[in-house]
């Protein structure tokens, strides 16, 4: 969550929100980003195909990223997954495909148009030919218009360690360089879902999942190039409904006090949905025992409500609300993997 037409966007009033928006979200039945079909063997990034086209899961578009653009318009910066040559499976075995960031506009928040061109590909993120994905897209602190993606590099199989690294654009997103170095590497245990928030005495607080324990978070002091792990565990995937996985966390500040985070739960290999918690400091959390959305039989998020993203947005009849972004899956395919698109749910704040 980040609004870039702020005096200070690297600041917390980036993702502050008026109120808490808990439990009260109402899912848009419209689909935000689909899948390419299956007849897609290089998919332009800007490509727009009918509902009704085949579509088996060989390519999927995943990790939405929502921001409020400097010029006031929104953009979501997304993952698009397809088969590496010579694996036609692709998305339905995550360890025969590629991903690149691509990006898609809108001006009101609503509607969304997909963007030309490659915002980042594997190559160009230290990943070969295997996956760049989560971008998280924030205002560098004291820089002005420059912004840094940090995101996820997969250069090996899904079970091999993940790290967090970063570009830098100083065009408004559209063309990113890679940054020298390595943002946050835990050595074997892999790392992903990056989400940053800024602190009141002018620190970088990275959020990211670690494989098998959950949530956890470091700081940085020299503006979110170099991290220090805090001790503990943000979210433990200790319970019913995150047990096999707790990661993608979004916070919000809320403005009279405390924060909000949403994130994915796994409960099984096949079954996620979107989870809560609440926090004074932004550091202990409490987790909620009800989901905040879950999945509907039938519908192209029937298997799984997963990594999401936060939009805050006027509201129909003044004040504001907020769309929450999403990957779903529809469960169509062997192991209930199936078609992974972007869906949306919408809160409306009562001030």
């Amino acid at each position: 969550m980040m609004d870039l037409t702020l005096p200070r966007p690297a600041s917390p009033q980036s993702y502050t929100v008026p109120v808490d928006p808990g439990r009260t979200w109402v899912k848009d039945p419209r689909i935000v980003i689909d899948a390419p079909p299956d007849t897609e063997v290089d998919p332009a990034p800007d490509g727009r195909w009918p509902t009704s086209a085949i579509r088996t899961g060989r390519c999927g578009v995943v990790s939405p990223r929502a921001l409020r653009m400097a010029d006031g318009s929104y953009r979501l910066y997304y993952t698009q997954i397809r088969p590496r040559p010579g694996f036609p499976a692709g998305a339905n075995d995550y360890d025969t495909s590629t991903s690149r960031i691509l990006s898609a506009s809108s001006a009101d928040g609503d509607s969304w148009t997909p963007d030309p061109g490659v915002r980042l590909t594997p190559q160009q993120g230290a990943a070969g030919d295997l996956r760049v994905v989560s971008s998280e897209v924030v205002a560098v602190p004291g820089e002005s218009g420059s912004l840094r993606m940090y995101f996820e590099c997969c250069p090996g199989s899904q079970s091999a360690a993940t790290s967090i690294r970063s570009a830098i654009s100083d065009d408004g997103g559209w063309e990113w360089e890679l940054e020298p170095g390595v943002r946050l590497d835990t050595g074997d245990r892999g790392v992903n879902t990056p989400r940053i928030t800024y602190l009141q005495d002018g620190g970088v607080r990275l959020y990211f999942y670690e494989r098998d324990r959950g949530v956890l978070s470091a700081v940085s002091r020299d503006g979110g190039l170099t991290f220090a792990e805090e001790p503990g565990i943000r979210i433990e995937q200790n319970g019913p409904l995150d047990s096999t996985a707790a990661f993608s966390p979004e916070v919000m500040k809320i403005a009279g006090g405390g924060y909000r985070m949403y994130y994915a739960g796994y409960s099984a290999n096949n079954r996620a949905q979107i989870l809560a918690a609440t926090s004074e400091d932004g550091f202990t959390w409490h987790k909620e025992a009800e989901p905040a959305i879950v999945p509907t039989e039938g519908a192209p998020d029937a298997a799984k409500c997963s990594e999401l993203s936060i939009l805050q947005l006027p509201g129909r009849s003044g004040g504001s609300r907020l769309r929450i972004f999403y990957e779903a899956c529809d469960g169509t395919a062997v192991n209930q993997r199936g078609v992974w698109r972007i869906m949306s749910a919408v809160a409306e704040l009562s001030l």
